[in-house]
């Protein structure tokens, strides 16, 4: 399972998530607490939005975010009001640039932990309900690309709650009785706000937590601080909105459900 962590608010360098932490994203790449995988050396990946700019900036790479010298000082150097870092364990794709998080496309960011059930049996037939538009748009292989995308070709960009809902009813239309779970975790942005979810479809949602800090709010896999107050998990089937400093939750049809 990958670990992530997002930031809304007041610019901030990104080394205040990624790097300086004592449980950093940076450490959870080797030191992961709250995953089925201690280690995410599987590639790393940012990307920040810029107040003159409506489309993120993006920074990739296959290597561990361990490993690669530029890290610290990019992180050092950019400041951003919106950001996203992702470090990578592959549930099966191979390690390569394009299978690296976060996705974009126009003004969205998009990052995720977690996979699709059984993805190889359903994978075709969930591309080939792909507007072309959209799959011309794959570059990658894994399933977290190919669920961005899905959320794009229903909407996201109008109606985030209204695709989440849609995609999620059509993951569920595909499992088979006693088939693998679906568990999900995304967090994503238009450069506006940040949208976080976590589902399953067993009831395992991987880990996410939300904590207000001075100046905006952070989102991460794990509390980047041990015994730090204010952490708070996102709860399971809401599509949570982050901005201005407020945050509300997108009921979606599922969330509706698991309130039932």
């Amino acid at each position: 399972m990958c670990r992530l962590a997002a930031w809304i608010g007041a610019p901030l360098p990104l080394e205040d998530l990624v790097i300086t932490p004592r449980h950093s994203l940076l450490t959870q790449s080797q030191d992961a607490t709250e995953a089925k995988l201690a280690v995410n050396g599987d590639g790393f990946g940012i990307a920040w939005y810029h107040q003159d700019e409506a489309r993120p900036g993006l920074y990739r790479d296959v290597l561990p975010a361990w490993s690669d010298g530029n890290l610290p000082s990019l992180c050092r150097m950019i400041r951003a009001s919106i950001f996203l870092a992702h470090v990578r364990a592959s549930t099966g794709a191979e390690t390569s640039r394009s299978n690296c998080h976060p996705f974009s496309y126009e003004n969205w960011s998009f990052m995720h932990n977690g996979q699709l059930g059984n993805f190889a049996r359903i994978r075709r037939t969930l591309e080939e309900g792909l507007p072309d538009k959209f799959y011309e748009l794959r570059r990658g292989s894994t399933d977290s690309e190919l669920l961005f995308l899905l959320l794009l070709a229903e909407g996201l960009y109008n109606d985030p709650a209204a695709a989440v809902d849609a995609v999620l009813a059509r993951l569920e239309s595909l499992r088979q009785e006693g088939s693998a779970a679906h568990r999900i975790t995304m967090v994503m942005s238009d450069g506006v706000s940040l949208y976080c979810m976590r589902h399953a479809s067993d009831d395992l949602c991987p880990t996410l937590y939300l904590r207000h800090a001075e100046g905006g709010t952070v989102v991460a896999s794990e509390p980047l601080e041990a015994g730090e107050a204010g952490w708070q998990p996102v709860l399971a089937d809401q599509l949570w909105q982050v901005s201005n400093g407020t945050q509300r939750s997108l009921l979606t049809r599922a969330g509706a459900k698991h309130a039932a």
